[in-house]
């Protein structure tokens, strides 16, 4: 699934080509996704003038003069800017024309969503209980402390709950822990403030990093200019089962937290 900086990345790569420019046209060749393409898109957006382009959490955000566009890429989805003469091809579900820079979703899974917002879009009921950014100063080790000294889950559970902290997902949770030399599966009540401080630093480092990188090649996720991330290329851990580790050559070792594949080096992150 495309995370923070997957949609980080396809947000620095649209929003310089769209913003002030108005929709000309909009094409919704299949509307059923995770939830329905609003019905009167069209209505919606035409005449409009795009004002910025945002990012809440994994959301992106169009805001335009009154209202906004709100869209996720689920699983496996992409925003690309193409010609508008390039031929949709099966999974481009959704157009928006603006003035010959044509944003095209591709969604193959179709687990995504893209909605049409009246008003302020922090108050949709996807975006009002989300955590704050774990890039902005609303993320800080002493808050995190507070708010996990009875908590029992795993410290990698916690790094994944968007109430808490918004966007930090399987990968960069992994890797983030890595960096900060704390075993995934320790409980979030047993870390002092010292070591979320140092946590706290590595998210926000292992998130930057990947965005400088361009994201990770999830499957078949690339950036709005169809060329795929490769953070990939940087990862300590993640994937990495039964490898040496990068810094003290024991073997990677894998278990399953929420659900989730998780990644530790034995020595690196002792329990």
């Amino acid at each position: 699934m495309p995370e923070l900086p997957e949609v980080e990345t396809t947000r620095r790569g649209i929003a310089p080509l769209l913003s002030g420019r108005v929709v000309t046209g909009c094409e919704v060749r299949q509307p059923r996704l995770r939830q329905p393409v609003t019905a009167d898109l069209r209505a919606r957006v035409v005449g409009r003038t795009l004002r910025e382009v945002r990012r809440r959490g994994k959301y992106l955000i169009l805001d335009f003069d009154e209202g906004a566009v709100l869209v996720h890429l689920g699983m496996s989805g992409s925003l690309r800017i193409v010609d508008p003469a390039a031929r949709p091809q099966t999974h481009d579900h959704v157009d928006i024309d603006f003035a010959g820079h044509v944003l095209r979703l591709r969604d193959p899974r179709r687990f995504g969503l893209l909605l049409w917002h009246d008003g302020d879009p922090a108050l949709h009921p996807l975006l009002c209980r989300l955590g704050p950014e774990p890039l902005e100063s609303g993320f800080d080790a002493r808050t995190l402390w507070r708010q996990t000294r009875t908590l029992k889950a795993a410290i990698k559970q916690v790094l994944m709950d968007s109430h808490r902290v918004v966007g930090v997902g399987n990968i960069y949770a992994s890797e983030s822990l890595f960096r900060a030399r704390v075993h995934p599966c320790t409980p979030a009540g047993r870390i002092g403030l010292v070591r979320y401080r140092r946590l706290v630093e590595h998210v926000r480092a292992t998130l930057s990093d990947a965005i400088a990188a361009g994201g990770s090649t999830l499957r078949d996720f690339v950036g709005s200019d169809g060329k795929p991330g490769y953070f990939q290329q940087q990862y300590f851990v993640y994937g990495r089962e039964g490898q040496a580790c990068r810094v003290c050559a024991s073997a990677i070792r894998k278990t399953v937290i929420a659900q989730r594949a998780t990644y530790w080096c034995p020595r690196c992150q002792r329990l």
